[in-house]
């Protein structure tokens, strides 16, 4: 009987690894220790650390597109309500993890572009991705008159994920939620304020 493939939980472990050490920081010995497998098992499922890192990121990116999915997707909230779940509800993840670690995509967008053109293509395609949501959000938010139209949906959303992303690294530096509720509430006191209440 052969035996079972240790892909899977190479993956996962290597995500954990990466989410703390950082792709420069995670080695393969120590992805590969942090999963119990040996050595040869990473070379006989990956053909480098960055075809791996490739893989970890888009699983990771499959997670936010969940959250994402119960938040921005949820037509049973208005518009602007949907993205305030979307950041309430990573604001309490990140709150539970006692904010040791923020996003993998902000973390690997600091880390790989200069290094690896196969990431930094990756991530432009998920932030491209990640951003259609957020656009559609903003644009149904403008349609009902909760939003002025005089800015387009697409840079709204560019200015909620990068504000975010940034409130998210200061969150890490400073340990505590504040960047993170300071960014909500400027955000909806000004460029995503319900005009309707």
């Amino acid at each position: 009987m052969p035996k079972p493939s240790l892909r899977e939980h190479i993956l996962d472990a290597g995500l954990a690894v990466m989410f703390q050490q950082g792709y420069a920081g995670a080695s393969v010995r120590d992805i590969v220790g942090a999963a119990s497998a040996p050595q040869g098992s990473f070379t006989n499922h990956f053909g480098s650390k960055e075809a791996f890192a490739s893989e970890v990121l888009d699983r990771y990116f499959i997670y936010v597109q969940e959250l994402m999915a119960q938040t921005l997707g949820n037509k049973s909230l208005l518009p602007l309500n949907r993205i305030r779940a979307y950041l309430d509800l990573i604001t309490q993840k990140l709150t539970d993890a006692e904010f040791c670690h923020g996003c993998l995509i902000g973390d690997f967008s600091l880390e790989t572009p200069t290094h690896s053109e196969l990431l930094r293509q990756q991530l432009q395609r998920i932030f491209a991705a990640w951003h259609e949501p957020f656009a559609h959000c903003i644009r149904e938010a403008q349609k009902a008159g909760q939003l002025t139209d005089t800015l387009r949906a697409e840079d709204l959303a560019d200015v909620v994920i990068a504000g975010w992303q940034g409130s998210i690294l200061r969150m890490k530096v400073e340990r505590s939620v504040l960047p993170l509720e300071q960014f909500k509430t400027v955000a909806f006191a000004t460029f995503l304020k319900d005009l309707t209440t």
